[in-house]
């Protein structure tokens, strides 16, 4: 099978997982548009050259140029991104700072990292599997600290107690906002 074909099926399986997670929370309209932004020429084509399966095609994009076009494009319009959530400071001078992304687009961003786990690791992934992947780098990134304890609850959670417990608590706590103190809404 070409690296075309293999790219299609590996971003549906992945849209697919996503969509699962989703549903399972409550968040049936992010669940069907998640990452459409994908199948654009601009993001798709560099996932047909670039593709390897067992990792993203913008991490080879990137070794190969020193920068993922295909990236920038996707973290730009897809808002479960924490990048897509980083602004001018008024307080900083010339600097850049993180925003505190809203609940429903962090429980998208937990579903997506869980999807991304699952579709790399294959046979191989755990519950714990994105917690790893988050510490391997994600964990000095220029994240809104609200945002990176909430997403590091969940995922110490997942890891911890599994899938439907987990997913349980993110549809009452991020989506419905049922958690005692609560996140910070919308």
């Amino acid at each position: 099978m070409g690296r075309f074909w293999k790219h299609l099926k590996t971003v549906t399986i992945h849209k697919y997982l996503v969509a699962k997670g989703c549903f399972k929370i409550g968040l049936y309209r992010q669940g069907l548009f998640h990452d459409m932004s994908k199948f654009s020429p601009s993001e798709f084509m560099v996932g047909v050259k670039y593709f390897q399966g067992n990792m993203s095609p913008n991490c080879a994009e990137r070794n190969d140029i020193g920068y993922s076009a295909a990236w920038l494009h996707h973290k730009g319009r897809n808002k479960h991104h924490y990048e897509y959530w980083i602004d001018y400071s008024r307080t900083v001078p010339g600097g850049m700072v993180p925003v505190r992304m809203p609940d429903k687009y962090i429980a998208e961003m937990l579903m997506d990292r869980i999807a991304a786990s699952k579709v790399y690791k294959g046979k191989d992934y755990t519950d714990d599997a994105s917690l790893k992947y988050y510490y391997g780098g994600t964990d000095s990134a220029p994240m809104h600290e609200e945002t990176r304890t909430i997403l590091l609850h969940y995922l110490i959670m997942l890891a911890d107690r599994g899938e439907k417990e987990t997913f349980d608590c993110i549809r009452k706590e991020l989506v419905k906002h049922t958690r005692a103190g609560g996140w910070i809404k919308e």
